[in-house]
């Protein structure tokens, strides 16, 4: 080899190193960080119940599930409200101070971020309602009423406009051949 190609190889090398040994002290210092995401069985439990997957105490996580009915409490005198959270197992218990979400209710699906202060009880800094997948704005559902009706697309309730030209169709064809 070259003294030239072995100054661009050693180059090359370095430039491997450093990149490397950048991701790793990248992946080292956010390792906490890189599952935030846990259901309320999983906090309890652990990933898969595995024991060493749990959360800490004092690790800031998010977790999903759905408000368990008749847990919601309000503080009447601040925005304080505490309510449990649960999937298909345990529940956690969510203390959160500040304005809910409009879609927030008792059976409704929520994620909740915040630090976990003992193993089931999460004080959350942040509270997200999910809503379900087929709601459309009123807005949006008037304006496709409008556009696809005269394009003879079938409401829920009724037939198309193509479908009743067919059955006319077949209905003057049968009256033709039985004269």
């Amino acid at each position: 080899m070259t003294p030239r190609r072995q100054s661009r190889m050693a180059v090359i090398l370095f430039v491997l190193l450093g990149i490397s040994i950048a991701a790793g002290l990248m992946l080292y210092a956010l390792r906490q960080n890189i599952d935030l995401f846990y259901t309320p069985t999983e906090v309890i439990y652990g990933k898969n119940e595995d024991a060493t997957q749990k959360p800490s105490v004092g690790q800031r996580i998010r977790v999903g599930g759905m408000v368990v009915a008749g847990t919601v409490q309000r503080d009447p005198k601040s925005l304080n409200v505490k309510f449990d959270l649960n999937d298909i197992g345990p529940a956690i218990t969510v203390e959160y101070e500040g304005i809910l979400p409009d879609l927030f209710r008792e059976g409704q699906g929520i994620v909740a971020q915040g630090v976990l202060k003992t193993p089931t009880l999460l004080v959350a800094t942040e509270v997200l309602a999910k809503h379900d997948e087929n709601y459309v704005p009123p807005e949006l559902d008037a304006q496709m009423q409008k556009v696809h009706k005269p394009m003879g697309i079938a409401d829920l309730k009724g037939e198309s406009e193509r479908d009743r030209q067919e059955k006319a169709y077949a209905s003057q064809e049968t009256q033709e051949g039985q004269q």
